[in-house]
């Protein structure tokens, strides 16, 4: 196997700006998030929020893999196919 040289990355100042802006729009929104979180705890719906946002939260994951549940049929020939005699 053959080996090279480490290859060189250079920071540029856009890089740094762009990392920089994108990093406060995630803290502003996660601020945002966390104020939300709070006010739905005082209003007393808190489960109901949990549960709502359990279910957002795992639509998101399913979204971002590109997972697309299928409900499973409950029939036979749907699992054996169709068999006649």
């Amino acid at each position: 196997m053959l080996r090279r040289k480490p290859t060189r990355l250079e920071l540029k100042l856009d890089d740094i700006e762009e990392f920089e802006s994108i990093r406060k729009d995630l803290e502003s929104c996660k601020k945002q998030r966390e104020d939300v979180d709070v006010v739905g705890a005082t209003d007393g719906e808190g489960a109901i929020g949990l549960n709502n946002d359990h279910k957002s939260r795992e639509q998101m994951i399913n979204d971002r893999i590109g997972y697309k549940p299928q409900p499973k049929p409950n029939n036979r020939s749907s699992q054996f196919g169709s068999f006649e005699f």
